[in-house]
């Protein structure tokens, strides 16, 4: 079993301004945690926190005693929704273990968190270092622990601790991308599971690329068969494929295998909307990107984003031509989404109208012209023309941005590209800051739920099992 956490930017930052106020004295804070609690991962997903504060502590160097008074509704909370507690306090001094002080602060308060919730899935403990980085491990029942296998940070840039004894990619394979890079990120991406949901002319060359920059795990998602129109620009696919009618996900997978490169491979050829199985195996990655048209399949991967803590990026094309050789538009827009900030709703990408008249093309497609015509609902767009040559171009650039929160190495900061715009009838590159774009007032309040009784709190999921 792998035990992960995960934490979004906004509350790293919340939390790492606490805990190192500039004093060089140790300082705590407790989070309500959501779960995913999946057959072999357990992750704890940060949703509140609370700052214990200084006058309420005994701070030195290198222990912290504090009231417990200020977590009580947390307990409540934990005890009512299954909810887990994480304890994190800072190490101002460096020190990359847990000391026998903090092993004893941790028996005492998990003894009384086990007091107040029921059943056996496990709380945890971690502590952040001068430099940002946590670690941590989670307690059981029975007061035994186990160290934390990986900590994942969703905010302006991607952080990502693995602690796991998974070996690194092979690195002779890697070894142009680690002189660009460096070793430790080339090590970070060989940990990283990946979902792509959409695997055609936009998300075949993004895979592609992932497996030559040695990511770790894939997950493929495209409920689609290779077809005669989409030889030109799908990568890997043959006349063979379509006349087979293979799916996209199944040939795209034994490419991948074929390349020999050590990238895993899990493929679903479902809707996103169809599987619950698929929607799991999504929540468990540790970076989505989404090549999709749909705005209903586009809402759902954001919020899988939001109540998993899943760093996001979506990548969207408009090619709009006569049919007859006339381009009047090529246009296409990379979003960052990062849970607790912007959506893609609030920045405006679509809205309830397009998400009902989705739904509605989704599960009524024979009806939905009817629909149309009587002006039940609005029309949609669904056979769009498309080149291979605007679908790699925005490929790569989500890609180099994808490295670039990793890695960052613009001059510019990682928050500057929130959503980058490219115009080719206008020859232009705009790009939006994170700053500027306005807080899903909504989807902050779902921020690390994780695990629902209904899967996303969305009642069209609700007869999945």
């Amino acid at each position: 079993m792998q035990y992960q956490l995960s934490i979004s930017g906004i509350h790293y930052d919340q939390i790492r301004k606490h805990l190192f106020p500039g004093d060089h004295l140790e300082a705590v804070a407790v989070a309500l945690c959501g779960r995913l609690a999946g057959k072999g991962i357990h992750k704890l997903l940060v949703n509140d926190v609370v700052l214990i504060p200084y006058d309420e502590c005994e701070r030195s160097a290198d222990f912290v005693v504090w009231k417990t008074d200020r977590i009580i509704p947390l307990l409540e909370k934990a005890a009512k929704h299954n909810y887990a507690i994480l304890k994190i306090h800072s190490h101002p001094g460096g020190y990359e273990a847990f000391s026998s002080l903090d092993d004893d602060s941790d028996t005492r308060l998990f003894s009384s968190v086990f007091g107040w919730t029921d059943g056996d899935y496990p709380h945890g403990s971690s502590i952040m270092l001068p430099d940002g980085r946590i670690f941590g491990r989670v307690f059981f029942p029975n007061l035994k622990a186990e160290a934390l296998n990986k900590i994942c940070i969703a905010g302006d840039t991607i952080q990502v601790w693995d602690y796991s004894t998974k070996a690194s990619g092979e690195a002779e394979i890697g070894r142009r991308t680690i002189q660009a890079f460096g070793e430790a990120t080339y090590r970070l991406l060989s940990k990283c599971k990946v979902g792509i949901i959409g695997c055609s002319g936009t998300g075949s060359p993004v895979i592609e690329q992932l497996v030559r920059l040695s990511v770790g795990n894939l997950v493929l998602v495209d409920p689609d068969k290779v077809e005669l129109k989409n030889l030109n620009r799908i990568l890997n696919t043959k006349r063979a494929d379509a006349e087979k009618g293979r799916h996209k996900v199944d040939v795209l997978k034994e490419a991948i295998l074929e390349f020999g490169l050590g990238t895993d491979i899990e493929v679903f050829a479902k809707n996103i909307y169809e599987d619950l199985t698929c929607q799991r195996a999504l929540a468990e990655c540790d970076i989505l990107i989404g090549c999709v048209d749909s705005v209903d399949g586009r809402d759902l991967i954001n919020h899988l984003s939001t109540y998993y803590l899943i760093p996001y990026f979506d990548i969207g094309i408009k090619l709009e031509a006569n049919g007859t050789g006339g381009v009047s538009k090529i246009v296409g827009t990379i979003n960052y989404i990062q849970p607790g900030k912007s959506s893609l709703i609030s920045r405006g990408l679509y809205d309830a109208e397009d998400l009902k008249a989705a739904g509605l093309f989704r599960m009524y497609p024979e009806q939905f012209p009817e629909l149309v015509k009587n002006s039940y609902i609005k029309n949609i767009n669904v056979s769009r023309p498309a080149v291979i040559s605007v679908n790699m171009m925005l490929a790569s650039y989500a890609v180099n941005e994808l490295l670039n929160r990793v890695h960052p190495y613009k001059v510019d900061p990682p928050g500057e590209f929130a959503q980058s715009t490219i115009d080719l009838t206008e020859g232009c590159f705009i790009h939006q800051a994170e700053d500027r774009l306005d807080i899903d007032a909504f989807l902050i309040s779902k921020v690390g739920l994780g695990d629902r009784k209904i899967f996303l709190d969305l009642v069209e999921l609700s007869h999945l099992k």
